[in-house]
């Protein structure tokens, strides 16, 4: 697959069709698979760069896809789901959906949200002193040690660390890394910047991750 390429698990062959045709379009290469098995397998062995995923398939949830591909794979995930409701949209970004997509759904809002999420995954490597984010292996390095991330939280970081010293508030780091759709009084950043806190510490990295309490978020430049 090159680069560009979408994967889309949908059995639904005639909303398959649309999303392919306006993808293709878009200037995308998509494969498609009808089940979640095959989803699965075709993820496993063509490496998509994104994968848009049905909840309702015929063979098992897509929330139980999502947690499959989370055991090996930071590839990014946009749920497309009638469900609407808070809870869901909590129990997705929580197995680690990167975002969702409420059916019907316009296809210029589709496109902005898969461009988004492609740009996330930027190529350029980026470094802070002993810091190192490489975005295209998702790997991260502190002293020369790999910082084990989850996506998310390496979304995170590799927001901050692009503006150090730059104070990201709660709301701008939810906008940036879950596109503004996390529920009203969600906790979600909260909890991911303690995990890097507590990840960054065990590395020895004591004050890299700086809060400015009623502020927000910054690595210390």
């Amino acid at each position: 697959m090159t680069s560009h390429c979408i994967l889309i698990i949908e059995d639904d062959l005639d909303i398959a069709n649309v999303l392919k045709m306006d993808l293709t379009d878009a200037g995308f290469e998509v494969e498609h698979a009808d089940s979640a098995m095959n989803g699965l397998i075709k993820a496993r062995e063509d490496h998509p760069a994104l994968i848009l995923l049905d909840l309702g398939l015929p063979d098992f949830d897509g929330g139980d896809v999502v947690q499959r591909l989370r055991k090996n794979s930071a590839v990014p995930i946009i749920v497309l789901t009638a469900r609407d409701t808070v809870d869901e949209k909590v129990r997705l970004l929580g197995l680690g959906a990167d975002d969702y997509l409420i059916k019907p759904f316009h296809p210029d809002e589709l496109l902005a949200r898969v461009k988004v999420q492609l740009r996330q995954r930027t190529t350029e490597s980026l470094s802070m002193g002993d810091l190192t984010l490489d975005p295209q292996k998702r790997l991260v390095t502190y002293k020369a040690e790999e910082l084990r991330l989850s996506p998310k939280e390496f979304d995170i970081l590799a927001l901050l660390i692009r503006q150090p010293g730059r104070v990201y508030s709660r709301q701008e780091i939810g906008q940036e890394i879950w596109q503004g759709r996390l529920p009203e009084g969600s906790n979600v950043v909260d909890v991911h910047m303690a995990n890097l806190r507590a990840k960054l510490r065990d590395l020895d990295g004591y004050g890299l991750l700086r809060t400015v309490r009623g502020v927000g978020y910054a690595l210390r430049g």
